[in-house]
């Protein structure tokens, strides 16, 4: 089978696809959209399901556009799908409820300067921390070191991208939750995770110009190449 993971210069929407597939040891092809479709990205958008990445290519015809039906995807392929409706219903509310982090937390990260990042990071605190507070409470309910069981699923890859990224707006805020502090450990601590957590496009100069660090440049973060 071939993975073709197509989107764009930022820390996002496929970082929890990526890790799940890293977790599962399935292999793939992480390529940015203007040298998959070989156009920009203003050409492209008209012409794909739903106007938006990521999109998931399999084996170079079917595709899978959604970040959260490509995790719903990658879940199944992984045989890590939970089978009990019950318990299902419970990951799927909480791959739903990280979900809402997405906005506006992803796009102050990846794109928001100077006083433009200081004042959203300010206006999205309080909603920061009762989600925040929610997850932490979710955790505390679990005997296990992620929110299921004891293997980690969609739900918790996702919820770490946007725990770990809210630590770009501030890095003490996660140590006022200690079960979600233990639950990124947890998930730094997983092999195969942490190797892809280290290797991956480092994100730098948050705030001030975002960069991908991308086999040794520093690339801005974006929707286009260059």
């Amino acid at each position: 089978m071939s993975l073709k993971l197509i989107y764009f210069k930022m820390r996002a929407l496929a970082e929890a696809p990526q890790m799940l597939m890293n977790y599962a040891g399935i292999k793939y092809e992480y390529i940015m959209s203007w040298d998959y479709f070989e156009d920009e990205w203003k050409n492209v958008k008209p012409k794909i399901a739903f106007k938006q990445l990521p999109l998931l290519i399999i084996d170079g015809g079917y595709e899978i556009p959604q970040s959260l039906a490509i995790l719903t995807y990658i879940e199944k392929l992984a045989g890590l799908y939970i089978e009990d409706p019950i318990i299902a219903a419970k990951a799927d509310a909480i791959l739903n409820g990280a979900q809402e982090l997405f906005l506006p937390l992803n796009p102050i990260v990846n794109f928001a300067v100077g006083e433009d990042f200081k004042n959203k990071r300010d206006d999205l605190m309080p909603s920061l921390l009762s989600k925040f507070d929610d997850l932490n409470r979710l955790l505390e309910l679990s005997n296990t070191n992620y929110f299921i069981d004891d293997r980690p699923h969609a739900c918790d890859f996702l919820a770490f991208h946007h725990l770990d990224l809210s630590r770009f707006l501030d890095g003490s805020l996660v140590k006022k939750f200690p079960r979600i502090e233990k639950f990124l450990n947890a998930i730094e601590e997983i092999d195969t995770i942490n190797n892809y957590l280290i290797n991956r496009p480092k994100l730098i100069d948050v705030s001030i110009d975002p960069k991908l660090v991308i086999e040794g440049v520093p690339e801005p973060t974006g929707i286009n190449k260059g």
